[in-house]
């Protein structure tokens, strides 16, 4: 069994691309095992508050294009 990091390294970047991504998605998989509930129910409850502004017309949703374009003019000053 390989052991070592650069090792193990080397022998992903040599795969395929598509195995690869299999193999990026599963790792990160692994990564994410482990859900805090709390976390996840804070997650919920800002999608849930969020979504009743909407609902509600408190708020208006943007398109990304317009969001990204006024988040560059704010870098740029």
């Amino acid at each position: 069994m390989i052991t070592d990091f650069k090792e193990i390294e080397h022998s992903a970047l040599e795969l395929d691309k598509k195995r690869r991504a299999e193999l990026a998605k599963r790792l990160i998989k692994s990564l994410d095992e482990e859900i805090d509930s709390d976390i996840e129910q804070s997650w919920i409850d800002e999608v849930t508050r969020r979504k009743e502004e909407i609902k509600s017309g408190k708020v208006s949703p943007l398109l990304g294009e317009e969001v990204h374009k006024e988040a560059r003019k704010i870098l740029k000053k």
